[in-house]
């Protein structure tokens, strides 16, 4: 159970506040109210430490629509996850269009409620940790050792879990498997060596490329755990992932591995002949570590089982990347990495998924 939450519901019919904390009762959390959009900055402004809000749309003096604008707009309340409670889906796309993280239709489900809840605060925690870093990382330095250079490894070391466990976030809502973040990271690393990149630029994209879909923290669950096909509304709202992870990791400039995650969220689905998004760059206007991250994630992801498919074969994971040569893949990068599909084959069986009783990715190979 998520400790010291704080949580603020915004309707003007006090019944529905009611219900709602009510609703929330369990989670032991402390929740404000507010009746419309101008009280709820108020407290947003003067209370400290508020981890979610829960806003309705129409409401008088200022509606939600004007409020959820205003808190994305406001440098220090916009990293607060604001899930939009309406009645009304028809507004959906436009409230996540300004920045709302979440929606949810009324009547609501108390179950839904709270665990919609609960995975917005926890992905609001590891921002605040994101955030307090530098004080986080000094203090476990200034407890640990007085040594320079150990001080560094630590932090280096604390530094990468962090983005672990940030990645891992994404990853827990949409039931995608537990190592696949590390075989991203440790994959990344062995082609941006093979394709010329420093040690020290390659271990930053170690570092960086677990936060390619942290971005999905922000999608909401009908769409995100979806067993079928998407149609084209509910596609739009998926690609908004990538510049949600850009917004989560902005502003990082001070931490170089969240620099380069942001790059890496926001452009790992731009495709080569620049047909990707969500700014159509192409060839080389694509960044290095995306063009890099999206060869190692479509290949974990083929050789992956997921709940909707088993892995593939290797043999057709090759010819399903070659297709891809020159549209989504990079050309040279992609050479690289299939001329020593052996490294990363590797990475997969070492880095297995407690499920996978074996690997037969290694067998396979040896027979292509």
């Amino acid at each position: 159970m998520l400790a010291d939450v704080k949580i603020l519901a915004v309707d003007d019919d006090n019944f529905n506040l009611q219900i709602i904390q009510a609703m929330l009762e369990d989670m032991a959390a402390t929740i404000y109210t507010a009746n419309n959009g101008q009280e709820a900055l108020a407290l947003l402004e003067s209370t400290p430490g508020i981890d979610i809000v829960l806003l309705d749309l129409q409401m008088p003096v200022m509606d939600g629509f004007e409020a959820l604008q205003r808190i994305k707009l406001n440098f220090t309340l916009m990293h607060i996850p604001v899930i939009v409670v309406t009645a009304d889906q028809q507004e959906v796309t436009r409230v996540l269009g300004l920045g709302a993280n979440d929606f949810l239709a009324k009547p609501f489900n108390p179950d839904e409620l709270r665990l919609r809840v609960m995975n917005h605060v926890r992905s609001k925690k590891y921002h605040d940790i994101i955030s307090n870093m530098n004080a986080t990382l000094e203090t476990e330095v200034a407890k640990k050792t007085a040594d320079l250079r150990d001080a560094l490894a630590l932090s280096q070391e604390a530094e990468y879990e962090i983005c672990l466990r940030l990645g891992r976030a994404s990853e827990f809502r949409d039931m995608e498997t537990g190592m696949h973040t590390r075989r991203i990271s440790e994959m990344s690393k062995v082609l941006a060596l093979l394709a010329g990149l420093p040690e020290e630029q390659a271990e930053l994209l170690r570092f960086a490329s677990p936060l390619h879909d942290v971005g999905k923290i922000g999608i909401p669950d009908r769409i995100l755990l979806k067993p079928g096909k998407l149609d084209e509304t509910e596609m739009q709202i998926m690609k908004l992932h990538t510049t949600i992870g850009g917004r989560i990791l902005s502003e990082g400039e001070r931490f170089h591995s969240l620099e380069a995650g942001c790059t890496v969220a926001l452009q790992h689905h731009e495709k080569w002949d620049g047909s990707g998004y969500p700014a159509g760059l192409k060839g080389e206007e694509i960044h290095i570590f995306a063009r890099i991250v999206m060869i190692t994630d479509v290949f974990d992801a083929l050789a992956s089982d997921r709940p909707y498919k088993k892995a593939f074969p290797i043999e057709k994971i090759l010819t399903i990347m070659e297709e891809g040569r020159g549209i989504f893949f990079d050309p040279h990068l992609l050479r690289l990495f299939l001329d020593n599909l052996q490294q990363f084959v590797a990475i997969r069986d070492q880095l297995k998924d407690r499920q996978e009783e074996s690997d037969p990715l290694l067998e396979l190979l040896s027979i292509t």
